[in-house]
């Protein structure tokens, strides 16, 4: 959590055109230290706020989606978080999701696939969760699949 309060203190100072050094005297003034590596979450935190208090204002990296209506395709998010969460992906983000199914699918399927929550066809819902489960095989992932029978 740290790491990432570090970060949104650099893009808060970034946008707001404070340099370096004007970053660690305004650090040391809220702190008492001017390095945030010294610094605990509740500190960091303090650094923060004071940046939103100067007009920083933090915003969602990505687009919101709304959650699928199919339990099936809700799976494959799920498989293919897990599929990240372990390393097995180059890119665990929902376009790299979408990019692996239009590279294994898409000359067998016909048809170009936009986003994963457009797929209707349970069987082709089935061949990606097939697919991502026999990666998860070779991967030596346990998918624990007690916790999404729920």
């Amino acid at each position: 959590m740290s790491r990432h309060l570090q970060k949104m203190i650099h893009v808060g100072c970034r946008e707001l055109g404070i340099d370096s050094e004007a970053r660690r005297a305004l650090q040391l003034v809220e702190t008492g230290k001017a390095s945030m590596s010294d610094m605990t979450e509740t500190e960091l935190t303090k650094v923060l706020k004071r940046l939103k208090s100067d007009g920083f204002q933090t915003r969602s990296a990505l687009p919101k989606h709304k959650k699928s209506a199919r339990k099936d395709v809700r799976l494959i998010h799920v498989l293919w978080r897990k599929l990240g969460g372990a390393g097995a992906l180059r890119d665990p983000s929902r376009a790299g999701l979408n990019a692996f199914i239009r590279s294994r699918f898409g000359k067998t399927w016909g048809a170009e696939l936009a986003d994963v929550d457009m797929l209707q066809d349970w069987v082709q819902i089935d061949d990606v969760i097939q697919a991502l489960k026999s990666w998860g095989e070779r991967a030596d992932i346990d998918f624990d699949w007690d916790e999404h029978r729920k």
